[in-house]
């Protein structure tokens, strides 16, 4: 791998970076000609033809050439905010446009007049020089003025675009929120759940002693979890069990879990959705520097593995998979399955990230999804496979299947993985290319992601799936050899050993 190709300007002020090629970096001090500038908003995906377009070379000033195919394609998402953006973002390139002539127009006389000062200089008439000469001078600081306020232009149209969704794909089914998702798969259900199954997940792990919330509260805060002798133990057989199920075909990392801010602008998290991260600084709450970011999933950092990148053809795909604890405030969720281990600030996940051909990305996503499917089926758990809609789909894909285990317990579904293609949005934030063959121009690559398991959420499933009549519960048999072939938990203080 080679870092280049032109990848932005090697200087840019922006702590997040800029956009590849494009018009967003303020150190390019100028306003390049859009109509010849393919970036241009090429951070929200494309609407080639009535379709997604897939390769970079399909688009070419794209707000500009179809901003009614964009809008009606962002519309699908029903947020208006969005609309709004997008709105705001065709106007301020038009004002950088007109800004453009008018520099374009200043230059112009700029130069006219120093050939006219050089002309008196030359016929002896030092005041007359003298004269155009702070003529020029005037000029000049007008240009200069226009200069500040493109870069101010810059800098909003920048941050206009790195708050606008990607483009969701045609074949996405339109809607509102999740009770719009079709189901594309199942459900896989018995045919019945007996009543000892009907029992909340926290009141069976509490009473064997697993599960110890309380303590976990009065450590950290309010959701916050915290499992005991087996329930740990089953937790940690959750993620070596999903790691393995990865291992033959993605390269196992152990990232960092504290990340910059250019590193979650590149994946999307920043700027648009900071209030649902936690941020520390170095040196406690009154320290100095920019602040570091606890990661709310290792999507973030595996997919930076490769950011300011161009990969040869030969390297893809690139698959990648970590297990790390992830964390995320739960902004607005006030209220909301607060009891047991559904919702938390702090989670474990095992995660799938592919860097691939743009041409083969939706091919990955399918593959992607029965991969986390193979893992439920083997786990033994009820699930079923939903397609989201576009007003549920996340901010950077394009398209998405969650994968949801019931838990008879609480009566509800939970999603335990999800798995979503996001075309190159996210290549374009990060700026990862590939090169189809040495000779030819370097391309954007796709992204997708997706949880090989949730393992808080999973544990709920095989709690609430698996307990039995007198209380205790069965340990699917995929994750006896990670528990040292018991096959039931009966107690907290039960051994697990040979």
């Amino acid at each position: 791998m080679k870092v280049g190709d032109g990848a932005g300007s090697p200087n840019c002020s922006f702590s997040g970076g800029c956009f590849h090629d494009s018009l967003y970096c303020p150190d390019a001090h100028r306003v390049p000609d859009l109509a010849a500038t393919t970036p241009g908003l090429e951070a929200l995906g494309a609407v080639s033809e009535g379709r997604v377009s897939v390769r970079g070379r399909d688009r070419s000033a794209l707000v500009l050439t179809d901003p009614d195919g964009v809008r009606a394609a962002l519309a699908r998402r029903g947020k208006s905010d969005v609309l709004d953006q997008l709105a705001r973002a065709i106007e301020v390139e038009g004002d950088m446009r007109t800004l453009q002539a008018r520099r374009d127009t200043l230059r112009a006389e700029v130069n006219e007049l120093s050939k006219q000062v050089g002309q008196k200089r030359r016929d002896g008439d030092a005041g007359g020089a003298e004269a155009l000469q702070a003529q020029s001078r005037a000029l000049g600081e007008q240009e200069a003025a226009l200069s500040g306020e493109a870069d101010a232009l810059q800098a909003e149209l920048r941050e206009l675009l790195l708050r606008i969704p990607n483009l969701p794909h045609p074949e996405a089914p339109d809607g509102k929120d999740d009770h719009d998702n079709p189901i594309v798969k199942g459900p896989f259900l018995p045919a019945s759940f007996p009543e000892h199954q009907r029992v909340p997940h926290w009141e069976t792990a509490t009473a064997l002693g697993i599960l110890d919330n309380e303590r976990a509260t009065k450590i950290s805060g309010a959701m916050f979890t915290m499992q005991r002798g087996p329930g740990a133990t089953l937790s940690r057989a959750l993620c070596q069990y999903a790691l393995d199920m990865n291992s033959d075909a993605f390269e196992e990392i152990r990232p960092p879990s504290l990340v910059t801010t250019a590193t979650l602008t590149a994946t999307g998290q920043l700027p648009k959705f900071e209030e649902d991260l936690f941020a520390v600084n170095k040196g406690g709450q009154e320290g100095e520097g920019e602040p570091l970011y606890l990661i709310p999933t290792s999507e973030v950092t595996l997919t930076n593995l490769v950011r300011d990148t161009v990969l040869a053809a030969s390297e893809l795909p690139i698959r990648l998979t970590a297990h790390t604890p992830c964390f995320r405030s739960e902004a607005g969720s006030a209220g909301r399955d607060t009891r047991g281990m559904i919702r938390q600030h702090q989670f474990d996940k095992v995660e799938m990230v592919q860097i691939v051909h743009p041409d083969k990305s939706y091919e990955a996503l399918e593959q992607m999804t029965g991969h986390a499917e193979a893992v439920l089926q083997k786990l033994g758990l009820p699930y079923r496979v939903m397609s989201l809609c576009t007003g549920d789909m996340g901010f950077g894909a394009a398209k998405t299947y969650d994968l949801e285990s019931h838990a008879p317990g609480t009566g509800s579904w939970l999603e335990v993985s999800s798995c979503s293609c996001f075309t190159d949005f996210q290549a374009r934030r990060a700026r990862v290319k590939y090169r189809p063959e040495p000779h030819l121009k370097s391309e954007f690559v796709h992204t997708l992601n997706g949880s090989g398991l949730a393992v808080g959420r999973t544990l709920v499933a095989i709690l609430e799936n698996y307990q039995q009549r007198d209380g205790s519960v069965i340990i699917p048999k995929a994750l006896r050899p990670y528990v040292r072939n018991i096959d039931k938990i009966t107690d907290r203080d039960q051994v697990f050993s040979n």
